[in-house]
């Protein structure tokens, strides 16, 4: 896998970064439908994610909680906005705290995913949407360095 590009664009508050994979365009969707895979992947190095309840339908909301080595968790929650397996999902994403509320309104973000087939494998196009510059200009360069590992971590997923 390679990350082709990374793009940030404060005018329109989106973060846009490329990845190439050498498998099919239904392998890697399944990095997302299933949700083993999806947990071993979404997140830092070293951390393991949980999706409760896990359903990537239009409209369903999915709590996730990032559990690092040291027992530390991270809790938020996906809202499905629109899903065409197997090449686009779109989802909001937002921190949450204990009662499951967002907790920091910089930290809500959308994400659009789209995959195409690109060179014999696939192209994987992921565009994150800030609701605030101060939101995007806070988390832009931490969050475009998290994709970057967690997408180094898909390609592991492919070779198994």
């Amino acid at each position: 896998m390679s990350v082709t590009t990374v793009e940030p664009d404060l005018d329109n508050l989106t973060l846009t970064v490329v990845a190439d994979f050498e498998a099919s365009v239904e392998e890697v969707w399944e990095l997302w439908a299933n949700s083993e895979k999806l947990g071993r992947w979404w997140g830092p190095p070293e951390y393991l994610t949980t999706f409760e309840p896990y359903d990537l339908s239009a409209g369903a909301e999915m709590a996730h909680v990032m559990t690092g080595p040291d027992g530390d968790k991270h809790e938020g929650v996906w809202r499905i906005e629109a899903v065409d397996p197997p090449r686009s999902l779109e989802l909001s994403d937002a921190d949450v705290d204990e009662d499951g509320q967002p907790n920091d309104g910089l930290a809500l973000t959308g994400m659009a995913m789209e995959l195409s087939e690109h060179n014999g494998g696939t192209r994987m196009t992921v565009r994150s949407t800030f609701f605030s510059r101060e939101g995007m200009e806070a988390m832009a360069e931490g969050f475009a360095e998290g994709l970057r590992l967690s997408l180094s971590r898909m390609e592991t997923l492919l070779a198994e």
